[in-house]
């Protein structure tokens, strides 16, 4: 599961005395809600449905392909469903090739999500053998699955304009620039991107 309310307020009090740039941000919004999802198949599932859509209609499709499927969308299930059954759930070709892409490595048993790599590069190379995941959709299930404190999604656009807002900077920092200023906060990382989210949040109101 996810990082807890109190790993992250640990981390991020950690952070501060690391980047102390951070406190006036952190005095001003408050720590963080954590964001905590199921591990395993369905999440990753959900995240191919999601993507480049609405969540309101991420999870009508979702609906309807529980509906169709059975709970969770069991592998079997999806491997075994036709196009027009899918389609008629709201899944378009493209996700239905990410949907039985997950599925068949799930089934030869190439992807278990009970024995991913403990080294986290090593797992987000794993994920992103399923097609239609890539880094960011990897980094995100790894934190938000599976809680792990040290995952950057660097190539977050939110991310970016939040650590370039903290550390004073005048544009928003590249992928590659925010990897870089983001080294000395190992192992706190994961609790600064759940920060910048939510701090990104509050600053776009």
């Amino acid at each position: 599961m996810g990082l807890t309310a109190k790993q992250i307020r640990t981390d991020l009090d950690a952070l501060v005395a690391v980047e102390p740039r951070f406190a006036p941000a952190l005095a001003e919004a408050g720590y963080p809600p954590p964001r905590i999802r199921p591990p395993g198949y369905a999440t990753l599932l959900r995240t191919i449905v999601g993507q480049q859509v609405s969540a309101k209609a991420a999870t009508a499709v979702w609906n309807k392909l529980e509906a169709h499927l059975g709970e969770g969308c069991p592998v079997e299930a999806i491997a075994a469903s036709d196009f027009d059954a899918l389609r008629a759930c709201g899944l378009s070709r493209q996700k239905q090739g990410y949907a039985r892409s997950l599925a068949e490595l799930v089934m030869t048993g190439d992807l278990t999500f009970d024995d991913l790599p403990a080294d986290d590069e090593e797992a987000i190379a794993l994920l992103t053998k399923v097609k239609g995941i890539g880094r960011w959709s990897a980094e995100i299930y790894l934190l938000f699955a599976e809680g792990r404190r040290d995952i950057w999604p660097a190539g977050d656009l939110a991310v970016q304009i939040d650590v370039g807002k903290v550390m004073g900077l005048t544009e928003r920092p590249s992928e590659k620039l925010c990897r870089a200023l983001a080294e000395p906060w190992r192992p706190y990382r994961g609790a600064a991107a759940i920060f910048a989210w939510h701090h990104y949040s509050i600053e776009a109101i």
